[in-house]
């Protein structure tokens, strides 16, 4: 008899974590991926959770590729991504809405002995291509007219990553194409680059400048583009010294796509969940506002229009 009652006590008990449980899933958003969207994501959730305190976010990085993989696999409920969807992945029946524009840079340290040289006369699209694809540029003294040979130090992401494959893509390549020493994450890359007078790298921009300062992260410099192919950097191609330069140039136009591009939300297909679906849509609608100041570019307007029609 004992047993009995205590079963009629356990029963509903379960029941009601079972139904608990379920709701707490259908309230937790996961989203992974790109280290690029990781920031400006984490302010987003952090506003979001405020308005809707019934919303739960799991947030991780680890770089555009896990982003992807993670919503293929539907091991999360959104994917973080920073490079042009391909088109096998489009084959794959992933579906996607844009959410902002930012850039990746090329990065050297502030210690570097060439550092006014390199700012006068910058590099161009060919003269990366040699460094980091071709191998024909070992040294410094190939790019600039010095008296002495240092070797250029290279480094590159080893993780699947949107900076790396917007980089290689914008040198003509694929991200397997890139040489250099492998480092895993956007800030390990840029931690690398900074402590190596001789290094070059690449970064997205929310790690290459500060944007509490406004400024460049201390220990990085980051190397004008010859966008014109002249030889020297033009006023107009001049935009690098600040974050809201940098920002304006990517916005204007100014500064080369690639490497400027578009930041993604991905998933296996059109998101079910309706927690998912809200959030999604403040993104690209009151979300938008706070874009500008996580040091980010906002879509146009007409875009935005065309990725809200995908969530009805």
């Amino acid at each position: 008899m004992k047993t009995k009652i205590n079963l009629l006590i356990l029963i509903p008990l379960i029941l009601v974590s079972a139904c608990v449980s379920k709701e707490q899933k259908e309230k937790t958003i996961s989203i992974s991926g790109a280290f690029a969207l990781y920031p400006l994501v984490v302010q987003w959730s952090e506003v979001y959770k405020k308005e809707h305190p019934e919303v739960r976010f799991n947030i991780s990085g680890g770089g555009a590729g896990k982003g992807m993989a993670d919503a293929l696999s539907g091991a999360v409920d959104l994917g973080m991504f920073s490079r042009e969807i391909a088109h096998e992945e489009k084959e794959q029946g992933v579906w996607w809405v844009g959410l902002t524009i930012d850039a990746v840079v090329p990065t050297i340290s502030d210690q570097n002995p060439y550092c006014n040289a390199i700012k006068q006369y910058g590099m161009t699209r060919n003269e990366f291509r040699a460094v980091f694809i071709e191998g024909t540029v070992m040294y410094w003294d190939d790019l600039l007219p010095l008296n002495e040979k240092k070797e250029l130090s290279i480094y590159t992401r080893s993780d699947a990553c949107g900076a790396a494959g917007t980089w290689a893509d914008y040198l003509g390549g694929k991200q397997e194409n890139l040489l250099g020493i492998g480092i895993y994450g956007d800030p390990g890359l840029a931690e690398a680059v900074a402590i190596d007078p001789y290094g070059i790298g690449f970064n997205n921009t929310i790690f290459a400048y500060d944007i509490k300062t406004g400024r460049k992260r201390p220990g990085i410099e980051v190397i004008p583009i010859d966008v014109n192919e002249n030889g020297v950097i033009d006023i107009d191609e001049d935009f690098y010294e600040s974050f809201d330069g940098i920002l304006k140039a990517i916005a204007d136009g100014a500064y080369p796509s690639p490497p400027a591009r578009e930041l993604y939300f991905v998933a296996k297909e059109k998101p079910e969940k309706q927690a998912t679906l809200d959030f999604i849509r403040w993104t690209l609608t009151h979300g938008q506002k706070y874009v500008r100041d996580v040091g980010y570019v906002p879509i146009d307007e007409r875009k935005i229009n065309e990725y809200l029609d995908k969530l009805k």
